[in-house]
């Protein structure tokens, strides 16, 4: 079975310039092509895709691959990070892990730490949280900003939709930038489901061995669920681009999110059409002088 059977990307992307509801976006799989015990051996085909792609990428040392996750907590951010790393050569791999800005990071401008954590040629950065907790969470809770000391932003009554709007437009174009110069972006927003978060937020308090992933915070944040998808849908909706996709992950059955995941990286990919370098002329020669040198060898 070929997943690309089955997963048709352009159902879970969001379209470039289209406003979009996220009920209207499945958070399981509705489809009966393929259950859990068949997808850990397709998992294991895409992720062996994704290895030989990594080595390509990496020779090649020519673009950069950008994996944005972003969620509501206990959406399996973590798991899929786990999974699609597999198999991985973890010298060309770097997981940046946002938390909330530090005081010499708060002396820059937002996006300063993420032009850092970027992923040089050749290389995949996965960011678990992302440059978009600025225009997600800071609008949730938009008293983090004055934190900042934004020119202008006295008070939160000065956060205003215009602010949002030149905070996506600036988004576009730091990754229109960054496009243009080579990185790949692939953005998800895994979308799981309020029950489905329960069931795993009761999980992490019953279980000793996931009680360290539990956080009080986890609840507060939970009561403003309507808060945070509507800030998705509008941070989704501005900054989807052709060069910076989002893709819109059913997130309650982890086999499929893992799944989707990795197999929208091997097909980002494929579409480069990566080849290995080759060798010509003097260094040919060498190569041929080398292999006789060890063949002489005793």
């Amino acid at each position: 079975m070929n997943i690309t059977d089955f997963i048709k990307l352009n159902k879970f992307t969001a379209k470039e310039g289209k406003s979009i509801s996220l009920k209207k976006f499945p958070t399981h799989y509705k489809g009966k092509a393929i259950d859990k015990e068949e997808s850990e051996e397709l998992l294991k085909q895409s992720l062996d895709r994704l290895s030989e792609s990594q080595d390509k990428l990496y020779s090649k040392n020519q673009y950069s691959l950008l994996i944005i996750l972003q969620a509501m907590d206990a959406a399996g951010k973590d798991g899929v990070v786990k999974h699609i790393t597999t198999g991985l050569n973890p010298v060309g791999v770097k997981i940046t892990s946002f938390k909330a800005p530090t005081t010499a990071e708060l002396e820059h401008d937002y996006l300063w730490r993420h032009c850092l954590a970027l992923p040089s040629r050749g290389d995949i950065g996965i960011f678990n949280r992302s440059h978009y907790e600025n225009v997600i969470t800071t609008k949730v809770h938009p008293e983090y900003l004055l934190s900042q000391q934004l020119p202008h932003i006295h008070s939160v009554k000065d956060i205003d939709d215009a602010f949002w709007q030149k905070r996506y437009r600036e988004i576009r174009n730091f990754e229109r930038t960054i496009a243009e110069n080579g990185t790949v972006i692939l953005k998800f927003f895994l979308h799981v489901s309020k029950e489905e978060q329960k069931k795993r937020l009761l999980e992490r308090i019953d279980n000793p061995k996931k009680n360290w992933k539990f956080s009080s915070g986890d609840i507060t944040e939970r009561g403003f669920w309507q808060q945070y998808h509507k800030a998705y849908e509008a941070a989704i909706s501005n900054t989807s681009t052709e060069y910076a996709p989002w893709f819109i992950v059913p997130a309650d059955d982890k086999w499929f999110t893992r799944l989707m995941v990795s197999e929208t990286i091997n097909l980002t990919l494929d579409k480069l059409k990566l080849t290995y370098p080759t060798v010509e002329g003097v260094q040919k020669a060498s190569l041929q002088k080398a292999k006789k040198i060890l063949l002489a060898e005793e």
